[in-house]
């Protein structure tokens, strides 16, 4: 139990990643639980939970109870957290570590409380928050401990942030309800609108990783998307090009371009000459849309990166910040006390 006093949590509206100090990422499985409406007893969580979404029968409910990057419904999120922090440190109810977790930049104070409790509840010693563009960067093997302007984009689930950091501090940023959930929002509303057919979260989120684009390819390439006729009602099969997922996504990935250009818009001008000399790093599943880079660029006219493993900087930034976390302590504290 030499590691395990200390554990970092990347708590994604998509995904939680569980880091334990002095063992790197032991946990990645989806935020979603399975539920027994009639019971009220959890009969999946994660993976298995994930594969039920869209399939349960009435009386079984899989739920994602993270949304936007914050909690919505409180206590599936404290259950779930509880089942995680077990399974990735062990069973025993009378081990209680102290738990650094990610928040978006843009939360609330009412929503801080709510990680805060729900870290608590489920079995955390002292529980402390991070901001998540801080900890991506860290996990991307950014500097942002001197007085450089480092810029970062951590695009999630439910959150695309946006922050340009110096002296390890967030200098301007923004916060967006508009990442992963939104792209797959738009290529079901685009399926009914232009093919008259009805897919599910997973179809769009499956044809997102294949055929999804923020910019043009080269070579076009093709999906076959199934889903239900909404014309007959009957199952139906039809063939979709990357160049259709492009105009499906033009919306969300738009906003995404106009909080990166506010955000630089507000950025001082020696931290944006900064940014313009070593460019922009991109972080978080929304990373690895095909094209992003591309697209950002266009929009900026900088040089934008992808981070290696950008759906676990978070979770490693964390992980690296838990080294400094006995110097945390006491502001970390302060924070809670004015929160509560």
């Amino acid at each position: 139990m030499a590691f395990k006093d200390e554990v970092g949590i990347d708590l994604g509206t998509a995904n939680v990643l569980v880091y334990i100090k002095g063992k790197g990422i032991v946990l990645n499985e989806p935020s979603v639980v399975a539920i027994n409406d009639e019971t009220n007893e959890i009969v999946a969580v994660g993976e298995e939970a994930r594969k039920m979404l869209g399939r349960t029968p009435a009386s079984i409910i899989a739920v994602r109870p993270l949304k936007d990057g914050v909690i919505s419904d409180y206590d599936i999120t404290e259950r779930m957290l509880k089942y995680f922090i077990r399974k990735s440190c062990g069973g025993s109810r009378f081990f209680k570590p102290r738990i650094m977790i990610c928040v978006p930049s843009g939360v609330t104070e009412v929503e801080k409380r709510a990680v805060i409790e729900a870290a608590t509840q489920a079995g955390g010693k002292s529980v402390f928050l991070m901001e998540e563009p801080v900890a991506a960067a860290i996990g991307a093997g950014l500097d942002i401990t001197g007085p450089d302007g480092k810029m970062v984009i951590d695009i999630g689930g439910g959150t695309s942030d946006v922050a340009v950091i110096s002296l390890g501090t967030i200098v301007t940023s923004q916060s967006v309800k508009v990442a992963g959930d939104s792209l797959d929002d738009a290529i079901i509303k685009y399926m009914r609108k232009e093919h008259k057919l009805f897919i599910g979260e997973r179809t769009a989120e499956q044809m997102k990783m294949t055929v999804g684009t923020a910019f043009p390819r080269e070579t076009p390439v093709f999906f076959e998307c199934k889903g239900r006729d909404l014309v007959t009602g009957l199952p139906k099969s039809i063939e979709v090009s990357s160049d259709e997922m492009l105009e499906a996504l033009d919306e969300p990935l738009q906003t995404i371009c106009e909080a990166v250009h506010q955000v630089l818009e507000n950025t001082p001008p020696e931290l944006a000459a900064d940014i313009s000399t070593t460019g922009i790093v991109i972080t978080g599943g929304g990373a690895l849309l095909d094209g992003i880079d591309k697209r950002i660029k266009k929009r900026t006219g900088i040089d934008v990166f992808i981070a290696d493993e950008p759906k676990n900087c978070v979770a490693i930034g964390t992980g690296k910040a838990l080294n400094s976390l006995g110097a945390l302590e006491n502001r970390q504290v302060n924070q809670r006390k004015q929160i509560l």
